[in-house]
């Protein structure tokens, strides 16, 4: 639970040595620091950033989701998620696939939505539990701002060194239209014991959206680098996020952004024996833009989907339709077989998949 004493994170199991990007230096368009995200953008998927001046917000946010998962499993399926591919709201431990097998997950969440957050009082998308919406101004709102502050710096450096007219990508990820973007708070109950070490609390996926701006409280964090075959842990480090790039940009860029296969497994070691908690922002796009590579604006990206099958980045969906999709077949609600797995995927599979 956040604000207890936990064990230190283990020396002895794998783990990935991600560069630690200075957000600061970001801001004041320090080219050499742009240069090292950019380098990990491009392969990795994945880094550590730090000075992002989110820790209060963060903990606000890790301290609500305390309160809001002490309610009764009753009180917080009244605000489930449900089966329809609609992502905003609580979700049950169990209530999603890990993978083909129809194996459940292990964690429970809460996905409260940028446009609920941004348009309260009034109600976009849903309602949220009792202790959530009077804390939606004062806690939700600046974490949400400050998230959106950090990707939207990172869309705009990528914007440029992609070829791209400038504000390309962050006319796709407008923040005042509706989009699948969320702030999520997750937990996972103590698993400790080598029996469960390996066994996935978040099945192996790559993320829907953009970015996701990641905090977490334990280890746990695995991730398969391209061309790797062994997952490594992402060690928590005290005020560093953990960003990490998702499908749409890597279908939106021809590939030249990577979005790397993570899981959430139980925290190593000792830490094991704690409920895991972590806390992330998701930018995803606006809901109506077609996901495919934006040729049209940049010839980086047209020379990127030549080396590659054609029509692999063409998927033929909305941002809102692969978004859906994705959700609503991990749900086991809509589990039909090994095919409603395949169905759940994004570009670790086929970004074609239905």
């Amino acid at each position: 639970m956040p604000g207890i004493s936990l064990p230190a994170f283990p020396d002895d199991v794998p783990v990935h040595s991600l560069p630690a990007i200075d957000f600061e230096l970001l801001k004041a368009d320090n080219q050499a620091e742009i240069d090292r995200l950019w380098e990990a953008a491009v392969t990795l998927g994945f880094w550590y950033l730090k000075n992002h001046g989110a820790e209060q917000e963060v903990k606000a946010m890790f301290d609500l989701g305390t309160k809001a998962f002490a309610l009764p499993l009753e009180e917080k399926l009244k605000y489930e998620q449900g089966d329809s591919g609609r992502s905003f709201g609580y979700k049950k431990i169990g209530g999603n696939a890990v993978d083909t097998s129809g194996l459940p997950d292990m964690v429970e969440f809460l996905n409260i939505a940028k446009d609920d957050v941004l348009a309260f009082p009034d109600v976009v998308h849903r309602t949220y539990p009792p202790m959530v919406t009077p804390a939606i101004s004062s806690v939700v709102r600046p974490f949400v701002c400050k998230s959106l502050e950090v990707n939207n710096t990172i869309l705009r450096i990528f914007t440029q060194r992609l070829g791209l007219p400038e504000g390309t990508l962050e006319e796709l990820h407008t923040r005042n239209l509706p989009s699948g973007s969320e702030a999520r708070v997750t937990r996972s109950p103590p698993m400790p014991g080598k029996d469960t070490a390996d066994r996935p609390a978040i099945g192996a996926h790559t993320d829907f959206g953009s970015l996701a701006f990641l905090h977490n409280i334990l280890g746990g964090l695995q991730v398969l680098l391209p061309g790797e075959r062994q997952w490594r842990y992402v060690k928590p480090i005290c005020g560093h996020a953990i960003c990490n790039i998702g499908d749409a940009l890597t279908v939106y860029s021809g590939g030249i952004l990577k979005s790397s296969v993570h899981r959430v497994v139980p925290p190593p070691g000792a830490q094991g024996e704690h409920e895991r908690w972590s806390l992330v922002f998701h930018t995803r796009p606006n809901n109506t833009q077609i996901l495919r590579p934006l040729v049209e604006h940049s010839p980086v990206i047209v020379e990127s989907v030549k080396q590659f099958p054609e029509g692999k980045f063409e998927t033929g969906s909305t941002v809102a339709e692969w978004y859906s999709r994705r959700i609503k077949y991990q749900r086991l609600g809509n589990r039909e077989g090994p095919q409603s797995w395949a169905a759940s995927r994004g570009t670790e599979h086929d970004p074609g998949a239905r």
